[in-house]
């Protein structure tokens, strides 16, 4: 604090024979926000009192002197993180920051954090036991955030970009083919949840897409079918939120088996309304539990399991039918355009990467027929 009669912003010498200024950073919370820099010249007290005037003026963080990487990444995770990305990467970011970067770096000096700190907490991780997915997606939450912090020039220059984050193999697709998927259909007949199943199967919805989809979205006159939104736990609470990506929100036209599979679980839905009398809530929801909330995705999912295993289909997640969808219009000659509208990729390189194999299998078809056709042979 500034002795009694300094003016704030003013250079003053302490008795210790220091330099020091102080500069009111506004109010948060009700509470006046003060900062006082200190430094053994009058001039390096001037230039930090300069520079965070300056932040101020243009609505810049102002960066403490003495700033560690723990008050830094709460401060990135308050003003930078929570109002750009969706809540449920908020709270994988949150838990990241606090789990493993405050507890292994958070006491050093944000501007002395050196390449080789963050190497070695990356390959104690590892160590540790961590998969290198886990340790990939610590690093992928270091380095976005000091990617700010040099935005905001409180670094001179990313660290977290220098290190090498340990390899992992990316995971393998599992997908039906068609004949597995028409066993399938044929195994979830009549179930509660076939239309759920068969929405994934037949237009590659995330689960949290499906979930989320309310009558109004649906037009089964149109065979059409519209994506805005996603159902997730946040919490503790089922939410609706904004989907993955800009991209993520399209409409979709319904294949004829899954208008037919919409309507009799329309039918359905009014008979279990009945049933439920005065204990029904209406929702709005396509798919729903028995008396009209939404479906808890760990409940579909231990449904769904059960359905492969009714079908005698190897164990797959339920992601898995997405890759299914994708795997069966590539095989039946849709473009990888199309394809990628329809799932909802932003970037046609997306589907190309995670779908490659199945181009790569009609390339081989392609030179099989040609080379027939020049020969003569089958």
């Amino acid at each position: 604090m500034a002795k009694r009669g300094q003016n704030e912003g003013s250079i003053y010498r302490r008795q210790d024979g220091r330099w020091a200024a102080v500069v009111n950073l506004g109010y948060a919370g009700g509470k006046r926000k003060r900062k006082t820099f200190y430094g053994d010249t009058r001039r390096e007290v001037q230039q930090q009192l300069t520079k965070a005037l300056r932040d101020q003026q243009q609505g810049l963080p102002v960066a403490f002197p003495r700033q560690t990487v723990a008050q830094f990444l709460e401060q990135w995770l308050r003003e930078s993180a929570k109002p750009s990305v969706r809540p449920k990467t908020y709270v994988s970011y949150e838990a990241i920051v606090r789990l493993h970067l405050v507890p292994e770096l958070g006491s050093i000096q944000l501007s002395a954090l050196t390449a080789p700190q963050v190497q070695s907490l990356l390959n104690k991780k590892i160590a540790a036991g961590f998969s290198p997915h886990t340790v990939q997606r610590i690093h992928a939450v270091l380095r976005r955030a000091l990617g700010q912090a040099l935005r905001w020039d409180f670094v001179a220059r990313n660290v977290a970009t220098l290190v090498s984050p340990p390899r992992a193999d990316q995971d393998e697709v599992h997908f039906l083919d068609q004949e597995e998927a028409r066993a399938f259909l044929k195994a979830i007949k009549g179930d509660r949840l076939e239309a759920l199943y068969t929405v994934a199967l037949a237009l590659g919805l995330r689960k949290g897409e499906a979930l989320a989809l309310q009558w109004r979205d649906v037009d089964l006159d149109g065979a059409t079918l519209r994506v805005h939104a996603t159902l997730q736990r946040l919490n503790g609470k089922l939410q609706l939120v904004e989907p993955k990506t800009r991209s993520s929100k399209r409409t979709i036209d319904l294949p004829d088996i899954l208008v037919t599979a919409l309507r009799a679980h329309h039918v359905r839905q009014l008979e279990e309304r009945l049933l439920a009398g005065t204990m029904w809530q209406d929702t709005g929801f396509v798919f729903t539990s028995s008396v009209g909330t939404p479906l808890d995705e760990r409940n579909v999912t231990r449904q769904f399991q059960g359905m492969l295993a009714r079908a005698q289909l190897p164990h797959m997640r339920f992601h898995d039918l997405r890759h299914s969808c994708a795997t069966l219009l590539l095989a039946q000659g849709v473009t990888m355009n199309m394809v990628a509208e329809i799932l909802g990729h932003s970037r046609v390189s997306t589907t190309t990467d995670i779908y490659g194999h199945v181009t790569k299998a009609q390339r081989t078809e392609a030179a099989r027929r040609m080379n027939a056709a020049l020969t003569g042979g089958a």
